[in-house]
């Protein structure tokens, strides 16, 4: 299987712009590069019906982040303004990404 590159990483600010949490913005929990989903804090909140366990001895429902498709997401800068990426080397000669809009790295 091919290693994808993603726009998108661990930690970053991204902002949704399709599906039940449009508009909304968060930063990135995890990402599985395989489905192409990423965990954004704060948008996708589903339910989740759990039974009583030793974890969690009370059981009931739950409300966490679900998984959403790359595809649905964009990088933001610290303005929240929506940004593309792109890679360039820099001065050490490591590639790296910035904002095409700034010029910026990221």
């Amino acid at each position: 299987m091919v290693k994808v590159k993603l726009n998108i990483k661990k930690g970053d600010t991204v902002k949704v712009i399709a599906g039940d949490s449009k508009g909304k913005t968060g930063v990135v929990l995890s990402v599985e590069a395989e489905k192409n989903r990423a965990i954004v804090e704060g948008a996708n909140i589903v339910s989740k019906h759990t039974k009583p366990s030793a974890k969690s001895p009370e059981g009931g429902i739950l409300k966490q982040e679900a998984p959403i498709n790359i595809s649905n997401l964009t990088l933001v800068d610290s303005g929240g303004k929506a940004i593309k990426v792109g890679r360039k080397l820099d001065d050490k000669g490591k590639l790296k990404r910035y904002s095409k809009k700034s010029g910026e790295f990221i």
